[in-house]
């Protein structure tokens, strides 16, 4: 029987228990892609991550995200959670940066001290590539809305940061907490796009300081709804600073996330643009929650 060493940390949790749960496993180079898989299912988080080896390659540390059906090659929370326990259990110091190299390519990572203690923790995403609109009509019908619940100010759009998701800006809090996916409308959108999940923003939220709440339904990975998601809110920095949804090429913004299941979340948000490009950052915080052992025949 063969023992793995995991930690479970809370991502973009302001305490304990909110936020977005990860389990990170050291010594990835010991297991198969199917062990790895397989842990990831065992576990039943969205994504699972493994630390292939203590040792940095290229200035950067190896890393794989799964999620309970397949690998991935890019997750926000997984790599802030990851590069937290890289900082905390294999680099043991304080540092200012570090580097994941993810399937998507090397993703910086730095962190915040608010004197020696760690503070908020930031990755740069890749730049933002912007696909194809959606119809109102028809995104209304999958998620259980009417047409004039969703903003016809602004584009229903595929973004990407190394993970597409669908954006979809919604008026009021409440068609945020109505919407539901409806698989039989859904699934049929979506097949032939690389994006399979929908996020939905609302400029009301819960909580007067924050800017905007999200709601994010990841239905076709067959896992829980998202109380945090970096890769998403990600994709909508770069979407609100290419419509000028707040009216500014540069956006340094506050974002809810989670509260409809109980789980909230805070997400900070940076993006400007640079040139020909958009530059995005995304930053919470990070809490230890436990160590423990996963027994495997």
């Amino acid at each position: 029987m063969n023992e793995h060493v995991f930690y479970i940390v809370d991502v973009f949790a302001e305490s304990r228990y909110t936020g977005n749960q990860l389990a990170v496993f050291r010594n990835g180079n010991g297991y198969s892609d199917n062990e790895m898989q397989d842990i990831a299912k065992e576990m039943n988080y969205s994504e699972t991550t493994f630390i292939i080896s203590d040792e940095p390659r290229d200035g950067g540390y190896d890393v794989r995200i799964f999620t309970p059906a397949e690998e991935v090659p890019f997750a926000g929370h997984p790599t802030l959670g990851t590069a937290f326990i890289i900082l905390r259990e294999i680099v043991s110091r304080p540092l200012e940066r570090i580097v994941l190299n993810l399937t998507v390519g090397q993703i910086p990572v730095t962190f915040d001290y608010r004197g020696d203690d760690l503070d908020y923790i930031w990755m740069q995403q890749k730049p933002p590539q912007f696909g194809e609109t959606l119809a109102r009509e028809d995104m209304a019908a999958a998620l259980g809305l009417d047409p004039n619940d969703i903003d016809a100010s602004f584009p229903i759009q595929e973004v990407s940061t190394g993970l597409p998701f669908i954006i979809v800006p919604v008026k009021t809090l409440e068609a945020v907490k109505r919407a539901r996916v409806r698989r039989e409308r859904f699934f049929p959108l979506i097949e032939q796009r690389e994006a399979k999940a929908p996020l939905l923003f609302c400029p009301v939220t819960y909580r007067e300081e924050n800017d905007l709440n999200v709601r994010v339904f990841v239905d076709y990975y067959d896992i829980p709804e998202d109380p945090a998601t970096g890769s998403a809110n990600g994709c909508l920095a770069g979407y609100l600073v290419k419509h000028r949804f707040f009216g500014s090429d540069r956006i340094d913004i506050r974002v809810e996330q989670g509260y409809e299941i109980g789980r909230p979340s805070l997400l900070l948000l940076q993006s400007e643009e640079q040139d020909d490009e958009i530059a995005v950052r995304v930053g919470g915080k990070v809490i230890m929650v436990a160590e423990g052992r996963l027994s495997r025949e």
